[in-house]
């Protein structure tokens, strides 16, 4: 079977194309557009016109190379950008119309099932593990080990929404960085209390921010050839405050940050910072396998 599966994320649509044979996944095609989902009113609940055409302008871009490809299904799924706003349905239902692709809205606990997934297929869980994936809309966690899956939770603190939400000055002000420190206390406190609980070992941080993370700190490493990396606490931990006290210029001006993250990777650094001092991870890992993957790993194994 030839499978596509859409990711619509808030910032970035990922479309992956891939032969699942015998429960096994073999990739053959993936691009990305920065869509840009959330921009200007995340926290509104609402797709601002500008991003609901690029969106549905992407969207058929993506049909075009499914066509092409013979693809035998199309699984497209939504996330927080869509599923907290306004016209997300609006979204859904002229995707189909225009671009022929179906959308399912996924909420944020079947999100966390999938990327758990996704991470699990790298092999990287061999401990007590937190996975988490910084979303532009919402951040999953996952607390599991190689057994399986303790506890999952997604929460509405994505880079996105902190950038519109907390964006005051260049760098970000010891006022603002307290503010947003507040607010993730507020926000996480479950988390935090089932992290003592059941005290993992590893933070693995699936694709996103922690791939910029891990070009920043592993240049070397071909990272679209691997499925998971071993990063240096103390060198991680040392880059996240970099990033925070850094400007917009000093930012823009490394090369493993595009565009769209130079300003969210603030952000991301922000609750990255605040689930190392928060949880007592002392390893850190990325996993290049997220959502997408993990979508694709549960087709191979409903085919078996």
């Amino acid at each position: 079977m030839k499978a596509a599966v859409i990711d619509l994320g808030t910032n970035t649509f990922h479309l992956v194309i891939s032969t699942i044979r015998a429960g096994k996944v073999d990739v053959i095609y993936k691009t990305n557009i920065p869509v840009q989902l959330g921009q200007g009113k995340i926290n509104e609940g609402e797709i601002i016109p500008e991003a609901f055409e690029r969106g549905i302008n992407a969207l058929e871009t993506f049909r075009t190379e499914i066509d092409k490809h013979g693809v035998d299904l199309i699984k497209a799924t939504a996330t927080a950008a869509v599923r907290s706003a306004s016209n997300g349905t609006d979204f859904v239902r002229e995707a189909a119309e225009k671009a022929g692709i179906t959308i399912t809205v996924i909420s944020g606990e079947q999100e966390a099932g999938y990327i758990f997934k996704g991470v699990q297929a790298t092999g990287l869980i061999r401990q007590k593990s937190l996975i988490m994936d910084i979303g532009g809309g919402s951040t999953e966690f996952i607390l599991c080990s190689p057994e399986g899956q303790f506890w999952k939770k997604s929460y509405p603190v994505g880079a996105a929404r902190l950038l519109q939400a907390y964006w005051h000055s260049d760098p970000v002000s010891v006022a603002d960085q307290q503010a947003i420190a507040s607010l993730l206390e507020k926000e996480l406190h479950e988390l935090v209390q089932k992290c003592n609980f059941y005290q993992p070992q590893c933070l693995i941080g699936s694709a996103g921010a922690f791939e910029t993370y891990a070009a920043m700190l592993l240049p070397e490493t071909d990272l679209k050839n691997i499925a998971a990396a071993k990063l240096d606490y103390e060198a991680f931990s040392d880059l996240l405050t970099k990033l925070i006290v850094s400007n917009h210029a000093t930012r823009e001006a490394i090369p493993e940050l595009i565009p769209l993250r130079v300003d969210m990777i603030v952000m991301a650094s922000l609750l990255c910072r605040y689930i190392l001092k928060n949880t007592g991870v002392k390893q850190i890992a990325l996993s290049t396998y997220d959502l997408k993957m993990g979508i694709l790993y549960q087709l191979a194994a409903e085919e078996l």
